[in-house]
């Protein structure tokens, strides 16, 4: 069949919308609350939760799915604010560390709250705790297949 049916349409044409619709409304708030672009809070979210508040530039590029030279980019401005600074691996010599300054885990903590509260207020709150388990599965079984 070359063509979806209707609820198939419906579907795929109302996921995309609500995904564009949502991350415009949650990167605004985010910006609006706390001054961090939705690239900084992935970044500084990623760090706050890894060994040590420090992950390599490959592995947090890897992670993010960024490129190294994106990601390489985005650290240089997030070190001009004092969010984050790069260190020097000592012990094998093959790149640097991205780690979280005190600023950066201030700034993430200050952040976190807001976001969340945006999360719930335009997602999560509006959706059953059926259809978010529902909605759980669906994600896991696309991701099986894309990742």
């Amino acid at each position: 069949m070359n063509r979806l049916n209707e609820t198939e349409h419906a579907a795929w044409i109302g996921y995309r919308r609500m995904r564009l619709l949502l991350d415009l409304q949650i990167q605004r708030d985010l910006m609006r609350d706390s001054g961090l672009s939705e690239p900084d809070f992935d970044v500084l979210s990623n760090l706050s939760e890894a060994t040590g508040q420090r992950m390599r530039l490959t592995e947090l590029a890897a992670h993010l799915r960024w490129s190294k030279s994106r990601l390489s980019h985005h650290i240089g401005r997030m070190e001009g604010r004092g969010l984050v600074s790069r260190q020097e691996v000592a012990h094998d010599g093959r790149g640097a560390a991205i780690v979280l300054t005190s600023r950066g885990v201030s700034t993430i903590k200050e952040a976190t709250p807001g976001h969340v509260a945006s999360l719930r207020r335009h997602f999560i709150d509006l959706l059953t705790e059926d259809e978010l388990r529902t909605l759980a599965q669906v994600s896991r079984t696309v991701l099986s297949r894309l990742e």
